[in-house]
């Protein structure tokens, strides 16, 4: 019983690895590109779990690793704009 948990763990975990892997923008992923995150992915145990800890950045879309199209932070309304704040 504990054998066929495991395999279904295993093959549960690949198959949503690989999914989230191609669902994921290029530009979030870390260490390699798609294409070989893809096939590291379907390696057993060892893919999904490298994917899971090193692929992608933050899986709500959180800032992608630097030198990767980062743009520079600034305020988003003029509510969050200090200057714009002190100048009311």
């Amino acid at each position: 019983m504990a054998r066929v948990l495991f395999t279904a763990a295993v093959v549960f975990a690949t198959i949503y690895a690989f999914v989230d892997c191609l669902q994921t923008n290029g530009r979030l992923l870390r260490v390699l590109p798609k294409a070989v995150w893809l096939l590291v992915v379907l390696v057993p145990v060892l893919g999904p779990m490298l994917w899971f800890i090193s692929g992608r950045t933050d899986s709500r879309g959180g800032q992608p690793p630097v030198g990767r199209g980062r743009r520079p932070s600034g305020p988003r309304g003029p509510d969050d704009d200090p200057e714009f704040l002190r100048r009311l």
